[in-house]
Protein backbone atom coordinates (compact mmCIF):
# COMPACT_ATOMS: atom_id res chain seq x y z
CA UNK A 1 0.00 0.00 0.00
CA UNK A 2 1.24 3.47 -0.81
CA UNK A 3 0.67 6.65 1.17
CA UNK A 4 -2.83 8.11 0.79
CA UNK A 5 -3.89 11.75 0.76
CA UNK A 6 -5.72 12.74 3.95
CA UNK A 7 -8.40 14.44 1.85
CA UNK A 8 -9.55 11.00 0.69
CA UNK A 9 -10.65 10.04 4.21
CA UNK A 10 -14.39 10.78 4.11
CA UNK A 11 -17.15 11.07 6.70
CA UNK A 12 -20.63 10.22 5.40
CA UNK A 13 -24.02 10.29 7.05
CA UNK A 14 -26.20 7.27 6.27
CA UNK A 15 -29.93 7.85 5.74
CA UNK A 16 -32.58 5.25 6.67
CA UNK A 17 -32.79 4.26 2.97
CA UNK A 18 -29.00 3.56 3.05
CA UNK A 19 -28.15 6.53 0.82
CA UNK A 20 -25.16 8.54 2.00
CA UNK A 21 -24.22 12.21 2.14
CA UNK A 22 -20.57 13.21 2.41
CA UNK A 23 -19.96 15.83 5.09
CA UNK A 24 -18.40 18.59 2.99
CA UNK A 25 -15.53 20.88 3.90
CA UNK A 26 -13.67 18.63 6.34
CA UNK A 27 -10.00 19.47 6.58
CA UNK A 28 -8.88 17.11 9.34
CA UNK A 29 -10.24 13.79 10.57
CA UNK A 30 -9.05 11.58 13.41
CA UNK A 31 -10.40 8.15 14.36
CA UNK A 32 -9.52 6.58 17.71
CA UNK A 33 -10.39 2.97 18.53
CA UNK A 34 -10.21 1.94 22.19
CA UNK A 35 -10.55 -1.35 24.03
CA UNK A 36 -10.90 -1.50 27.79
CA UNK A 37 -8.90 -4.37 29.25
CA UNK A 38 -10.05 -6.65 32.08
CA UNK A 39 -7.26 -7.40 34.53
CA UNK A 40 -7.43 -10.97 35.90
CA UNK A 41 -4.04 -10.94 37.65
CA UNK A 42 -3.95 -12.75 40.98
CA UNK A 43 -1.40 -14.06 43.47
CA UNK A 44 -0.79 -17.14 41.31
CA UNK A 45 -0.01 -15.19 38.12
CA UNK A 46 3.24 -16.39 36.60
CA UNK A 47 6.14 -14.14 37.64
CA UNK A 48 3.66 -11.56 38.94
CA UNK A 49 3.00 -10.48 35.35
CA UNK A 50 -0.33 -8.87 34.67
CA UNK A 51 -2.86 -11.12 32.94
CA UNK A 52 -5.73 -9.89 30.79
CA UNK A 53 -8.99 -11.63 29.93
CA UNK A 54 -9.19 -12.08 26.16
CA UNK A 55 -12.36 -11.09 24.35
CA UNK A 56 -13.77 -9.05 27.22
CA UNK A 57 -14.06 -5.41 28.13
CA UNK A 58 -15.72 -2.52 26.37
CA UNK A 59 -14.79 -1.32 22.88
CA UNK A 60 -15.51 2.17 21.63
CA UNK A 61 -14.55 4.56 18.89
CA UNK A 62 -14.18 8.32 18.83
CA UNK A 63 -14.08 10.54 15.78
CA UNK A 64 -12.92 14.14 15.72
CA UNK A 65 -13.01 16.32 12.63
CA UNK A 66 -12.79 19.96 11.72
CA UNK A 67 -13.43 22.00 8.64
CA UNK A 68 -15.57 24.61 6.98
CA UNK A 69 -19.22 24.25 5.99
CA UNK A 70 -19.49 24.23 2.22
CA UNK A 71 -22.67 22.31 1.59
CA UNK A 72 -26.16 23.14 2.86
CA UNK A 73 -27.37 19.50 2.91
CA UNK A 74 -24.48 18.15 5.00
CA UNK A 75 -24.64 21.21 7.29
CA UNK A 76 -28.35 20.54 7.95
CA UNK A 77 -27.80 16.82 8.61
CA UNK A 78 -24.99 17.49 11.07
CA UNK A 79 -26.78 20.32 12.88
CA UNK A 80 -30.12 18.50 13.16
CA UNK A 81 -28.52 15.26 14.38
CA UNK A 82 -26.72 17.22 17.08
CA UNK A 83 -29.70 19.26 18.28
CA UNK A 84 -31.98 16.21 18.23
CA UNK A 85 -29.44 14.11 20.14
CA UNK A 86 -29.79 11.45 17.45
CA UNK A 87 -27.95 8.18 17.41
CA UNK A 88 -27.61 7.64 13.69
CA UNK A 89 -25.57 5.62 11.23
CA UNK A 90 -22.40 7.16 9.83
CA UNK A 91 -19.59 5.83 7.64
CA UNK A 92 -15.90 6.63 7.74
CA UNK A 93 -14.05 5.73 4.56
CA UNK A 94 -10.31 5.24 4.97
CA UNK A 95 -8.66 4.96 1.53
CA UNK A 96 -6.99 1.63 0.70
CA UNK A 97 -7.96 0.37 4.17
CA UNK A 98 -11.73 0.05 4.51
CA UNK A 99 -15.02 1.44 5.72
CA UNK A 100 -16.20 1.68 9.33
CA UNK A 101 -20.00 1.87 9.59
CA UNK A 102 -22.42 2.02 12.49
CA UNK A 103 -24.30 4.15 15.01
CA UNK A 104 -22.67 7.32 16.32
CA UNK A 105 -23.81 10.27 18.37
CA UNK A 106 -22.44 13.78 17.98
CA UNK A 107 -20.98 14.63 21.39
CA UNK A 108 -19.75 18.11 20.52
CA UNK A 109 -20.27 20.62 17.71
CA UNK A 110 -18.28 23.85 17.85
CA UNK A 111 -18.29 26.85 15.54
CA UNK A 112 -15.50 29.45 15.40
CA UNK A 113 -14.48 32.39 13.29
CA UNK A 114 -12.10 35.31 13.26
CA UNK A 115 -12.58 38.75 11.76
CA UNK A 116 -10.21 37.94 8.90
CA UNK A 117 -11.11 34.31 8.20
CA UNK A 118 -13.83 31.82 7.43
CA UNK A 119 -16.25 30.20 9.88
CA UNK A 120 -14.96 26.80 10.93
CA UNK A 121 -16.47 23.91 12.84
CA UNK A 122 -15.21 21.07 15.01
CA UNK A 123 -17.21 17.91 15.56
CA UNK A 124 -16.63 15.11 18.07
CA UNK A 125 -18.54 11.85 17.71
CA UNK A 126 -18.75 8.76 19.91
CA UNK A 127 -19.73 5.27 18.81
CA UNK A 128 -23.16 4.31 20.12
CA UNK A 129 -23.32 0.61 19.30
CA UNK A 130 -21.57 -2.10 17.31
CA UNK A 131 -19.47 -0.87 14.39
CA UNK A 132 -18.69 -2.97 11.36
CA UNK A 133 -15.51 -2.86 9.34
CA UNK A 134 -15.36 -3.77 5.67
CA UNK A 135 -11.84 -4.01 4.28
CA UNK A 136 -10.98 -2.77 0.81
CA UNK A 137 -10.61 -5.85 -1.40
Amino acid sequence: MTAQPGKDMLLKSVAPDSSTTTIAGLRTKRLTLNAQSVDITDADSSGQWRELLAGSGQRRASLNASGIFKDQASDEITRSRFFNGDVADWQLLIPDFGTLTGPWQIASLEYAGTFDGEVTFDIAMESAGALTFEAVP
